[in-house]
């Protein structure tokens, strides 16, 4: 059984065999016709040239035959002379050029010709009279005239006859290796496809039956089971996909399971729990919820927060997810009243985002903290302080005037050791009275009766004035009483406007 890479080869190599015998073939008939025609035609057209060139020079000494007739012997014999090197020239180079059979002996035969030609020509110009130049014009140079140009033409067309049949030779050797080409590429053609066909069977086919398993995988399916009828790396392949399903199906019967356990368990720890608690998914849909937060708040599984009617817990919900931190409701929804079984409730919100590995928020824990027990022990504390402050401030009061009469000395005069017990008597009034200020100013705070005027203190100047007090004891010891009365008098100002 051959495997993948195989076949692979097999398809390829068959393809690469056909592309380097078609350009073998390609390149050999290149290099064979390349070279032939180029010297064919060169030496062949040189030939024709020098034929044209001879027959044209020729003309041209005959035409100078014809000046001297004319009268014009200066004229025509330096045309002569002329033409005649021209021809020497030409007929040297056919003479050099001979690539054709029977071509020498008409280049011989023109040599001699032209030789004949030559002394005839010089008896026409040696001859005195008119008459003898004609009778030797017409008997003797004119007919090798005519020989000469009729020899000069058969060997041009012998050359040209040559060039075309060079050319219909290389146009049938190029329309053969064409038919072999195309025959090549037709066989090129047949074993690509057939590659292309037995890719398909090969490997396209179990591939697509691999990403079609794979999307069932993607949705779930693990139960199917793909058949392979091949021994290669796809039917490996396969074969290694069933035991990834199979292994999947045992994998997720477990987690199934072990899912099950945790969400049962889960669901009766979510139930103890004494506070409001559900898990929310991003999408704001609850999760898991404990019976308080089903019941008291309306938190049931897949219900949206957004539908309930407290806008607050869609607030904190959404800034959780938008900062990933954990958020508790500020202002007057701090605290949650709620009535549940007849009975008042206070309910205090907090949002825990639940991050994934990447630090984004994959769900959020939405506690209702039930803070009824804390509230009425802060109220009770509050009633409490404020009872207590009411109730000790009048008879304070009561004793600090006392105090302040006996000081002033309208009831009688007072020993230096009376008037420093009363002293320390009313700076302990003054202090207990602060005191209780101070009680009734918190619990006025915390009641929302009396708002708080913020305002920047420097550090040394609120240490200075916590410390004044103290100081202000040792400095006294060692006062008159008059002036401890009016230090003190001070000092008790200062912490009532304090």
């Amino acid at each position: 059984m051959l495997g993948l890479r195989q076949k692979l080869s097999l398809g390829f190599g068959g393809l690469l065999v056909i592309i380097l015998v078609i350009g073998i073939q390609s390149i050999n008939y290149l290099t064979q016709l390349g070279p032939s025609i180029d010297v064919i035609l060169r030496e062949n057209y040189r030939s024709v040239l020098a034929c044209q060139e001879m027959k044209e020079g020729l003309e041209r000494m005959d035409s100078g035959v014809l000046f001297i007739f004319l009268g014009e012997r200066e004229r025509g014999i330096s045309l002569i002379q002329k033409n005649e090197t021209f021809f020497e020239k030409a007929l040297h180079v056919e003479m050099n050029n001979v690539t054709l059979p029977g071509e020498e002996e008409k280049a011989h035969h023109l040599q001699g010709l032209f030789k004949q030609y030559q002394v005839a020509l010089h008896q026409v110009l040696e001859l005195k009279t008119s008459a003898e130049q004609r009778e030797t014009y017409f008997n003797k140079l004119f007919p090798l005239f005519l020989q000469i140009k009729t020899t000069a033409d058969e060997i041009l067309q012998m050359n040209q006859k040559n060039m075309s049949d060079a050319n219909d030779w290389a146009r049938n050797s190029a329309a053969s290796a064409r038919r072999q080409m195309y025959i090549l590429l037709l066989a090129g053609m047949i074993v690509a496809v057939g590659f292309v066909l037995f890719t398909g069977r090969w490997i396209l086919r179990p591939v697509n039956r691999l990403i079609r398993s794979a999307e069932e995988i993607k949705r779930g399916n693990l139960d199917l089971v793909i058949q392979s009828d091949s021994r290669d790396e796809i039917g490996q392949l396969s074969e290694t996909f069933n035991e990834m399903a199979s292994a999947l199906r045992e994998s997720r019967r477990t987690d199934q399971t072990k899912l099950v356990r945790i969400q049962h368990a889960t669901e009766q720890a979510f139930n103890s729990l004494p506070d409001a608690v559900a898990i929310v998914d991003p999408g704001g849909k609850v999760e898991v919820a404990t019976e308080t937060a089903r019941n008291v708040f309306g938190l049931k599984p897949d219900k949206q927060v957004r539908t309930l009617p407290y806008p607050w817990m869609n607030e904190i919900l959404t800034e959780t997810l938008r900062t990933g931190r954990t958020i508790v409701s500020k202002g007057k929804e701090r605290m949650i009243q709620r009535f549940v079984d007849g009975g008042e409730h206070y309910f205090r919100p907090l949002a825990i985002p639940i991050l994934d590995n990447d630090g984004q928020p994959a769900g959020i824990v939405l506690v209702l903290h039930d803070v009824t027990q804390e509230q009425e022990q802060e109220e009770l504390k509050r009633g409490v302080i404020s009872m207590v402050s009411h109730q000790v401030k009048s008879p304070l009061t009561s004793i600090r005037m006392a105090v302040h009469l006996l000081l002033e000395e309208k009831v009688g005069s007072l020993t230096p050791k009376q008037a420093e017990l009363l002293v320390a008597a009313r700076e302990d009034s003054d202090r207990l009275h602060g005191i209780l200020n101070n009680l009734l100013d918190i619990t006025r705070i915390e009641s929302g009766k009396v708002e708080m005027n913020f305002r920047k203190v420097s550090p040394h100047t609120m240490v200075f004035e916590a410390l004044e007090p103290f100081q202000m004891d040792f400095r006294d010891r060692g006062y008159p009483l008059r002036q401890r009365s009016r230090a003190t008098s001070r000092r008790s100002g200062r912490i009532q406007h304090g």
